[in-house]
């Protein structure tokens, strides 16, 4: 009886000509969205492959001169972009995409690219995630309004239970066929979108995606079977198919438009996040202070240290052992202030995920960034090696004039040889494990939404009126 009903259900719905014009309309978005996502994945991943290897080259050919000069010629790290982020661009284009790494800065990351977006684009750029996330609830509001409501009304229901369908089977059965009509839509992007992946990375990087591919459909699939169900609830609760669509969309307009904005502001509000003239006011303070008496207490420590008297008699160069203790000086501080930042950032995170109780968007939202590798957790993790690795060229150059340029006289100079000596920047993007630590209250919470959703659908049709 089920697949009757839902055989018959996806038939009514694909031969509806409002059905196909919709699901087309739909279907074209969703496959501009994707193609536009893979090339913009292609171009921004050719771009920071050309652009890492002409910032390597630039600084193994930056010629003779002083390891500090050096140190403050920097280099520029770039932020890989994993094959799911053509998909869901997440945070990327607001936090940045490459960091300069230099001597004594821990420098903002830099060519956002929606700073450079219109004031349209910024409202809302279309993506595959936007799609997802938006518009294919707005199609499920569209084909489920009328499921029971429109039976009732043309007097249908009543024969149709009349010849023994249960209203379970019932319920089942249109929520199967609509699935089916879903389906006719979503598979073929779907397949697409795998073609995408597969010719915009290499046979490896696809492979190591796989598990965050099936972890996101899954998302999806929770998130449409929760709506799916919510409005087949809603269309078995109410009396009149205009009541049923009045507030399917009031529904649809709250989780999709009102609550992720007033989240947004609330999270802002109750964890506010400085300025980012402030912030970088405050740090340079922070730097500078103290700055002549740590000195002073360096010196007179090396110069007790090796029994001498004056600063030039020291076996080992004061200037690169004072760098150096700048540098852990100014890591302390940055450690600080950045550490502060980004937990504000991650409790701003924590009202968005606990808010998904009232809009299941909202976790389906953190899972898709999360598992696009393109969240604000991921964006950390990357600074945080960025950082890392400048912190080690630091070391490395002041490690030389520390124990070299006390037995030259003159201006201390270096070259290639030197140079060379600093590996090339590596970062690994963290695993799907990682992702799932950090994600699983909101795998948890979207999942609770759909079992609760199944649950109101299932006490709705229980209590069917059929007049």
């Amino acid at each position: 009886m089920v697949t009757t009903i839902a055989r018959k259900e996806m038939t009514e719905m694909v031969r509806d000509g409002r059905f196909r014009w919709t699901a087309g309309i739909v279907l074209a978005l969703l496959a501009g969205a994707v193609l536009m996502g893979w090339q913009n994945y292609r171009e921004v991943s050719a771009q920071h492959e050309t652009a890492q290897r002409v910032t390597r080259e630039h600084w193994l050919g930056q010629g003779t001169k002083n390891p500090h000069s050096a140190a403050h010629y920097g280099v520029y790290a770039f932020k890989p972009k994993l094959p799911l982020s053509l998909v869901d661009q997440g945070v990327d284009p607001w936090v940045g995409v490459s960091a300069w790494l230099e001597a004594h800065k821990q420098n903002e990351f830099k060519y956002r690219p929606a700073q450079d977006a219109t004031a349209l684009q910024r409202f809302g750029e279309l993506t595959g995630a936007t799609v997802l996330q938006v518009l294919i609830p707005l199609l499920i509001v569209l084909l489920t309004f009328s499921a029971f409501s429109g039976e009732r009304e043309q007097g249908t229901l009543r024969q149709v239970l009349s010849v023994g369908a249960r209203k379970s089977d019932l319920a089942a059965g249109k929520a199967l066929g609509i699935g089916g009509a879903l389906g006719t839509l979503l598979i073929p992007a779907i397949m697409l979108g795998v073609l995408a992946l597969s010719l915009a990375s290499d046979n490896g990087a696809l492979f190591a995606s796989v598990p965050r591919m099936a972890l996101m459909a899954l998302t999806y699939l929770l998130y449409f079977g929760a709506l799916t169900a919510v409005a087949l609830g809603v269309s078995a609760f109410v009396r009149s198919s205009r009541l049923a669509l009045v507030t399917l969309l009031g529904f649809w307009i709250f989780n999709s438009l009102i609550a992720p904005r007033a989240v947004a502001d609330i999270a802002k509000a109750a964890y506010p996040t400085p300025s980012a003239f402030d912030f970088s006011k405050r740090l340079d303070a922070a730097l500078q202070e103290g700055a002549d008496t740590r000195n002073r207490q360096l010196r007179e420590g090396l110069l007790k240290k090796y029994n001498v008297d004056r600063v030039e008699a020291l076996p080992v160069s004061f200037s690169g052992v004072s760098l150096q203790a700048g540098e852990e000086h100014g890591n302390e501080v940055f450690d600080r202030f950045y550490s502060g930042l980004w937990n504000t950032f991650h409790q701003q995170e924590q009202v968005h995920l606990y808010s998904s109780v009232a809009a299941p968007l909202l976790a389906v939202r953190s899972l898709s960034m999360g598992l696009a590798g393109t969240d604000f957790a991921q964006h950390a993790h990357f600074a945080t090696a960025a950082e890392e690795y400048r912190r080690a060229i630091q070391r490395e150059l002041n490690s030389e004039i520390t124990a070299n340029a006390a037995k030259v006289t003159g201006a201390y100079v270096r070259g290639r040889d030197l140079w060379e000596r600093i590996p090339e920047f590596s970062y690994e993007a963290p695993g799907t494990q990682w992702v799932l630590a950090r994600q699983w209250p909101a795998l948890m919470l979207l999942t609770l939404w759909t079992a609760l959703a199944v649950l109101f659908a299932s006490v709705a049709t229980r209590t069917l009126r059929t007049e």
